[in-house]
């Protein structure tokens, strides 16, 4: 059973530039696994530099882990793994874990090695001659080697071959074995959100347009087909269908296409 604080909350938190406003609130309960999604430009990665203070908001609050973002010990908490993780071209793996591990007292070096070895990677070949897929997992090591409470990813599996992606989920899955800890995860891959999140925040426009637990929000809609009809509709609205209408449930994808062709409708 999931603890019952949030292991993120946003409130109001507002960050403008030009031509684009942020202004999203929402939580992420612990133990949760919570995809974060929205098309490019949408603000997922604006809202996750302020998660993680590279950003500072125009206005809001952002609490962690039950303790203010800003608070220097969260860093000893939180896993990090941005779009690819940036470290020096020369390095080996090596050099790596020497350069972090003076940053983080739970490093345990049993567990790097054991990541290290599930993924295969290499430890004299430099970092810069590493596949993408391969930096992927030298950084999803290094995010998981210091018993951080909560990951916070941004697009973990993008750009990865179907294997390779598939044992990133795997590695997500075995994270959340512990209940206490919570994986917040930017993606535009549905199908990767289907065989993982417990929850779903979609962003348009640097706004929330929906915040649910993903079976829950499946299970709002229908699929309406026939008779002219081609359609995603709200199951409270199925009444009255002529016979000839089939209704199916939709995948996560239906439901993001739809609303994203509705708002482009109506801009």
């Amino acid at each position: 059973m999931q603890n019952s604080m949030n292991a993120i909350e946003v409130k109001n938190l507002r960050k403008s530039f030009p031509g684009f406003a942020l202004d999203v609130s929402f939580s992420v309960p612990t133990g949760f696994v919570c995809g974060f999604i929205g098309r490019n430009g949408a603000g997922k990665t604006t809202t996750m530099k302020c998660l993680l203070g590279m950003t500072i908001p125009d206005g809001g609050e952002i609490s962690i882990l039950g303790r203010p973002s800003g608070d220097v010990s969260l860093k000893a908490d939180i896993g990090v793994m941005l779009d690819q993780p940036y470290y020096q071209d020369d390095w080996t793996v090596k050099d790596v874990e020497k350069a972090l591990r003076p940053y983080y007292e739970r490093w345990d070096g049993e567990v790097w090695r054991k990541y290290l070895d599930t993924f295969s990677l290499p430890e004299r070949k430099k970092f810069k001659d590493f596949s993408r897929g391969m930096k992927m997992k030298l950084g999803m090591s290094a995010a998981l080697a210091h018993d951080a409470k909560l990951l916070l990813l941004d697009e973990p599996t993008g750009g990865l071959d179907p294997v390779v992606r598939e044992e990133m989920l795997d590695i997500m899955r075995d994270y959340l074995l512990d209940e206490t800890r919570t994986i917040f995860f930017s993606t535009h891959i549905t199908s990767d959100l289907e065989k993982i999140a417990d929850r779903i925040i979609f962003i348009s426009g640097g706004k929330i347009v929906f915040d649910d637990e993903k079976d829950a929000l499946t299970d709002k809609y229908a699929l309406v087909r026939g008779d002219g009809l081609d359609e995603l509709r709200h199951t409270n609205r199925l009444g009255g269908l002529p016979p000839t209408v089939i209704t199916e449930k939709p995948t996560l994808d239906d439901i993001v296409v739809y609303f994203e062709r509705g708002m482009r409708n109506d801009s």
